[in-house]
């Protein structure tokens, strides 16, 4: 016992010894199916079945809604900004046209995988789609 314990008081486990509980409820990643162990009995998956080809494809697209978000963001700020007058022309100028290629780039990576502006529209379920288009 040391000087800190006290009679009738439970100790918390350190964390430093005791890992946390796995997590089987989490949802896979995308491209990822999940297959079961053999002889077992049913029950949450814990081995992927990765797709090589598919995972590419997945990962180029959750980064592409990633920045989607972002331009459309920073989109908004900026008319916030030309609204109030708070820009100069020159401002606007290059935020116009960073915003334009921006845009463009992410037609051509979209075409290059082959995914249409509703393939980085994530359903949130109850809260919706991520994006407001």
């Amino acid at each position: 016992m040391t000087p800190h314990d006290e009679p009738g008081r439970s100790r918390l486990p350190d964390s430093r010894t005791s890992p946390p509980p796995l997590d089987t409820e989490r949802p896979l990643p995308l491209g990822a199916q999940a297959t079961p162990a053999p002889n077992s009995e049913p029950s949450p998956p814990r081995r992927l079945d990765l797709d090589k080809d598919t995972v590419e494809r997945d990962l180029v697209r959750l980064v592409l809604t990633v920045v989607e978000l972002l331009r459309q963001l920073m989109e908004r700020q900026a008319i916030r900004r030309v609204e109030k007058n708070n820009l100069t022309e020159e401002q606007e100028e290059r935020i116009g046209m960073t915003l334009m290629i921006l845009d463009d780039r992410m037609t051509e990576l979209r075409e290059r995988y082959d995914l249409s502006p509703e393939d980085l529209n994530l359903d949130l379920g109850p809260l919706g789609p991520l994006l407001p288009r």
